[in-house]
């Protein structure tokens, strides 16, 4: 078993909540109208108050509440003494760290980014869209689609041009789509009239597609997925992530966000984050590299989340920990974390090897002043937790 180490500047101590970062928002998906709001009864004066019949609203139904999972006793109230003298044990690092391709086969950009995008994913875009755009045109004979010569079959090196464009404009933006085709002189862009023509461009983006629409679950059934339509991408690149380079020892968990401004049930505000608004993401990251070895979209507050073989006492930000490293226990990582994923339970769990930075300190090191330069120190276990104050 491996130290586990707690820390708390004496400075910069603040508490905070297991079950929300602090620094995020999550916007409401209906906030009422304005009907409703001016329909609550409001206090006025007893001359000019009139009266009227009140209307009784139908109540939802009282869920029922779940009772929390039970903390084995050892973790509800940990015993925390003196620290030892003792060195501790730390497990050695045995994972084989680094990049799993011959580098001397990269020889230049494409290659390098044909390692993620591989001709299965290729084939897998062009099969779906193809299966969309024939799904839709059967349901709608009627359409402008449906009409002769209107729609034919992507291939895959049509489906990689496309690409190519798309992701040049993200180099080149320009204000509206139709700019890439533009003739005027000021605007005027070739190689996207030479590469493929506007109608075509907007025909294959109208039909794009990851998924099969027919294998998708409603609302409120058990298997179903809010990401459906971008799960095989999410499937994709988690794999090659993980297949392509192994982080080294010191590893991190922590929010990103991926700037979006339109209508989205999971949309997050973050202050904090330079985008702000968007779409945020749990990500497993190497600390010397910042290289995402794994991660996961939030997908709202009534996300269900449960990894296999994780303890049901487990919070879920402590879920969204173990479903990001369980993957590499037992190989002598060392995983740091903020306050909002940590906990002393979570501290032991066993078959890890984490070097965490914990919230849940003892009450005896919270409430012990140190002068500059001092620091104090409890243990529990092989699980230290160390309170300083920068000299």
């Amino acid at each position: 078993m491996s130290n586990r180490i707690l820390t708390q500047s004496d400075e910069e101590w603040e508490p905070s909540s297991d079950e929300s970062s602090g620094s995020e928002y999550e916007p409401v998906e209906s906030s009422g109208s304005l009907t409703q709001s001016l329909d609550e009864e409001v206090e006025v004066p007893d001359s000019t108050r009139r009266t009227r019949p009140r209307v009784a609203r139908p109540q939802p139904p009282q869920r029922q509440a779940r009772r929390a999972p039970r903390v084995p006793e050892v973790l509800a109230n940990p015993d925390w003494q003196p620290p030892t003298s003792a060195a501790p044990v730390v497990p050695p690092f045995t994972a084989q760290s680094g990049v799993r391709v011959e580098t001397a086969q990269i020889g230049s950009a494409l290659v390098f980014f044909e390692l993620f995008f591989t001709a299965e994913l290729y084939d897998l875009v062009v099969a779906e869209t193809n299966r969309y755009a024939n799904q839709f045109i059967t349901a709608n004979p009627g359409s402008f689609y449906a009409q002769p010569f209107r729609w034919k079959p992507v291939q895959v090196s049509e489906f990689r041009t496309f690409l190519g464009l798309l992701l040049n404009m993200g180099l080149t933006k320009k204000h509206e789509l139709r700019s890439y085709w533009s003739t005027n002189p000021i605007h005027h862009m070739p190689m996207f009239s030479a590469a493929m023509s506007r109608t075509r461009f907007e025909t294959i983006l109208r039909f794009l597609h990851f998924s099969d629409n027919s294998t998708s679950r409603p609302r409120g059934h058990p298997a179903f997925d809010r990401l459906h339509k971008i799960r095989p991408l999410i499937d994709h690149f988690n794999q090659k992530f993980a297949d392509l380079y192994i982080p080294a020892q010191n590893i991190c968990v922590d929010e990103s966000l991926i700037h979006f401004t339109g209508r989205l049930g999971f949309k997050q505000y973050i202050p904090s984050k330079r985008a702000r608004y968007g779409i945020k993401l749990y990500k497993l990251c190497e600390r010397a590299t910042g290289y995402t070895h794994k991660f996961r979209i939030y997908e709202g507050k009534d996300q269900t989340l449960e990894p296999v073989g994780c303890p049901d006492y487990m919070v879920s930000s402590g879920k969204i920990v173990w479903d990001l490293v369980s993957p590499l226990f037992g190989k002598g990582y060392h995983l740091c974390v903020d306050n909002f994923y940590t906990s002393v339970p979570q501290a032991f769990v066993p078959r890890t090897d984490w070097l965490l930075w914990h919230r849940g300190f003892p009450q005896r090191l919270l409430t012990t002043r140190l002068a500059r330069g001092e620091r104090a120190a409890l243990c529990n276990q092989e699980l230290l937790g160390v309170k300083w104050r920068q000299a």
